[in-house]
């Protein structure tokens, strides 16, 4: 028992600094692309209001741009460009 508990051990600090290796794998290699790591895509924000009869009523807002990283995931303060590409209208709740 007391060796599987220390396989189980081995194996997750192993997934630990995989994953850590990684993004710092990624953070690199961000900061020697840029500038050309970070880009402005637009995105259309919308107000959804709620009523009193229950329904909501949705409002466009003027367009608007974000600034997102071309990595793996979130760095220098900004979203990754795969999700930000994934969610071009963005919700706002009132």
């Amino acid at each position: 028992m007391r060796e599987l508990l220390g396989r189980i051990r081995r194996a997750l600090l192993g997934l630990l600094a995989a994953a850590l290796l990684l993004y710092v794998g990624d953070a690199v290699v961000l900061r020697q692309r840029l500038p050309g790591g970070l880009e402005s895509i637009p995105v259309q924000p919308y107000y959804a209001i709620p009523q009193k009869n229950g329904k909501t009523e949705f409002m466009l807002a003027p367009p608007d741009t974000r600034t997102c990283a071309n990595a793996l995931f979130p760095q220098l303060g900004s979203n990754p460009c795969w999700y930000v590409r994934r969610h071009l209208q963005v919700r706002i709740n009132e």
